[in-house]
């Protein structure tokens, strides 16, 4: 399998598996992995070599619905048999991996590097619109007392604007949502049609970076926030797309854990 380049931010690991991805400035805050088709999550053992992977047994997965609803993960505390329905996970946790799935959507990674907490997001157009980044942060800020200055975030490969064609309704539900005008031109990138067409323009959305904007719109330095700037419709080969394989599309997995503080 051939492995696309990497900004320098991003690295590619040899996992159990096969080949995972990691976020350089993370790793040294957290025990953190994007995942590839290679480990295709479909069963409690591939969930279990996930965890290991990151060095504990535990992992806490939600019923990922593309809302904003965050789950909070302590430690010490028993993880619910039952998945709640949920799209993104705080933690304190050293002991427990929590983890999103994405086929497209946005696996997006946080970690404070004061207090060592972490956050893991999964973010559709959806969730993106909802800003549930936005929200796990926010989550950080009440349940551990983060500050947006201290967050260093990794957002992982999803479908990018060069595959992700949407409809007008998309920005419609954007501007309900309440984002201001010149973040939704900036995020909606409009292709004009060919000369002498009648038909109208492509509309294009870029995921990754509406969530990257909101992180630093809401405090997060935007040097903090890397993109790993790769597109699963364009990797197939390494990487799963709900946009390019539909019902057959697998999932790959943002995973991430607390460390300890010295």
């Amino acid at each position: 399998m051939s492995l696309p380049s990497l900004p320098d931010t991003f690295e590619w690991t040899h996992e159990s598996w096969g080949a995972g991805l990691r976020c350089l400035p993370l790793a040294g805050l957290a025990p953190h992995l994007f995942t590839t088709r290679q480990l295709p999550l479909t069963t409690p053992d591939d969930e279990h070599r996930l965890a290991a992977a990151l060095g504990v047994e535990r992992i806490a997965l939600a019923r990922q619905v593309h809302g904003r609803a965050v789950v909070v993960v302590r430690k010490s505390h028993r993880i619910p048999d039952d998945r709640p329905e949920a799209d993104a996970f705080v933690s304190d946790a050293t002991d427990v991996v929590v983890a999103v799935r994405a086929a497209d959507c946005v696996p997006l990674l946080m970690a404070d590097r004061t207090r060592g907490v972490v956050a893991a997001v999964h973010a559709g157009w959806r969730g993106t619109a909802a800003r549930t980044a936005v929200a796990a942060l926010d989550a950080l800020a009440r349940e551990f007392g983060t500050r947006p200055a201290d967050v260093v975030a990794a957002i992982g490969p999803s479908i990018g604007a060069c595959c992700y064609e949407v409809g007008s309704e998309l920005v419609d539900a954007f501007a309900a949502a309440k984002h201001e005008r010149w973040l939704v031109d900036r995020w909606f990138i409009s292709e004009p049609p060919p000369r002498g067409s009648r038909e109208h323009g492509t509309l294009r959305l870029d995921v990754s970076g509406a969530n990257r904007d909101q992180l630093v719109l809401a405090g997060v330095p935007e040097e903090q926030v890397h993109l790993s700037g790769l597109c699963t419709a364009m990797h197939l080969e390494v990487f799963t797309s709900y946009r390019a394989e539909r019902e057959k599309a697998g999932r790959i997995a943002g995973a991430i854990r607390a460390r300890a503080r010295a």
